[in-house]
């Protein structure tokens, strides 16, 4: 019998109405929990602070692009990822506080009536985050900033210590911390049935626009139950055996590239035990003087250099080195092999910014590299510098090979054209 689509609709008197997730449809949809074909994942990560355009983005398109300074150190990669150019939220803006719509498209983020929706970390969580003990990880190198958002707008809680992940991905704890985490997971699920009891009391008394707020409220609730229920299925499952030590974390938050390293590397081992199939990685930076021979002056100073050339020179070794992190992390994925083919061809790695240009705080003209993930690569996909196209339409095409059936997420018109499997 051929499975439902997952778009399948109840029609009628003039009104469709979405099915729920149904055992009919689940040959289609969970394709990927299955071994029949290659395991999906994605990563982003947000380079807080930008890059230099200059250094960036070549001056020709197509596969014959020139290895502009930062793309040479990515010169070993140039088959496995695609150079973008040209592309924005066109209602961003927001300066440094950018991170918080750029995986969301919700526009204006710096106003003070902004509202944010889900990040498309979360949106496939949603969809694949299940068949891992972590449906997502957010991660970051120091302070509270995390580029990832529940459906409800609410930022999803950054981790920046790498000794951190490192325990929550690999480490049991003693038989009293696991029955103390059995039954707080018992007690909350206790405390979600006695709140949904009074909520629902109040439904024949309250007006439709209270209705509404709590239809809001039991989508949480239920959201909820399901995280208790699933971390309380992973708790009696034995996590993974690995034959690496616990990383040191580095409390010296000058030393921005070993902070950022470390935490690359987390990520890589999360990857390939399988821990997990999403991660969101911001990558800060602040009023520091990192610990890079040749830099004089704070991170966050260098990057409004007023196009003077002596800070220009300076923030050149810090995004330089941050290109270096970033392209051990991609050989790492390339070392590793699953199924087959190499964990980077099976991962999705978009490396970005939430903004473009930040001596100006120009939202417009993100540098974006997509790498990895079964796309075929080598090439600069140059859009329009001056009418630029969403980068959501990037985020369609990256959730659609994810598996997701969607064809529209945020301001998108479309997917990427240029951008093959």
């Amino acid at each position: 019998m051929k499975p439902l689509n997952r778009r399948t609709f109840l029609k009628g008197a003039g009104v469709a109405v979405s099915l729920p997730l149904l055992n009919a449809m689940q040959p289609a949809y969970a394709a990927d929990s299955s071994n029949q074909r290659p395991k999906r994942r994605m990563v982003t990560i947000d380079l807080h602070l930008g890059l230099h355009p200059e250094n960036f983005i070549p001056k020709t398109a197509g596969p014959e692009y020139e290895l502009t300074p930062y793309l040479r150190v990515m010169e070993e990669f140039r088959q496995d990822m695609t150079i973008i150019t040209g592309t924005s939220h066109p209602a961003g803006g927001g300066g440094h506080l950018g991170y918080m719509s750029l995986l969301t498209a919700a526009p204006r983020p710096a106003q003070p009536n902004f509202k944010n929706s889900i990040s498309i970390d979360q949106l496939a969580a949603e969809a694949i985050g299940p068949v891992t003990r972590f449906s997502s990880l957010t991660l970051n190198t120091f302070g509270s900033i995390a580029s990832s958002f529940s459906r409800n707008g609410v930022q999803v809680p950054p981790e920046s210590r790498p000794s951190k992940v490192f325990g929550n991905l690999f480490l049991d704890g003693n038989s009293a911390e696991k029955k103390r985490q059995r039954q707080r997971l018992k007690d909350g699920q206790s405390i979600m049935d006695s709140v949904l009891g009074e909520a629902r009391a109040l439904q024949g008394r309250v007006d439709a626009e209270d209705r509404h707020k709590l239809d809001q409220y039991f989508t949480a609730v239920r959201a909820t139950e399901q995280r208790l229920l699933k971390a309380e299925a992973w708790d009696v499952k034995p996590k993974p055996i690995v034959n690496f030590e616990p990383p040191t974390d580095i409390n010296n938050i000058a030393d921005v590239i070993g902070r950022a390293s470390l935490m690359y590397e987390m990520m890589f081992y999360a990857l390939q035990t399988d821990s997990t199939r999403l991660i969101t990685f911001v990558n800060g930076g602040g009023l520091m003087v990192p610990t890079i021979p040749g830099v004089t002056q704070d991170y966050h100073s260098l990057s409004h250099h007023g196009m003077d050339p002596n800070k220009i020179a300076e923030l050149t070794l810090i995004e330089t080195a941050q290109m270096q992190a970033f392209a051990e992390f991609l050989k790492k994925l390339r070392s590793a092999s699953e199924e087959g083919s190499s964990l980077l061809d099976q991962t999705m790695v978009l490396f970005s910014s939430n903004i473009g240009n930040a001596s100006n705080h120009d939202y417009r003209n993100l540098p974006v590299i997509l790498a990895g993930g079964g796309f075929q690569h080598g090439q600069h996909l140059a859009f329009n510098p001056k009418n630029n196209l969403p980068l959501s339409n990037v985020f369609v095409s990256m959730l659609q090979h994810l598996g997701l059936e969607i064809d529209k997420f945020g301001s998108s018109t479309g997917t990427i054209t240029g951008l093959k499997t």
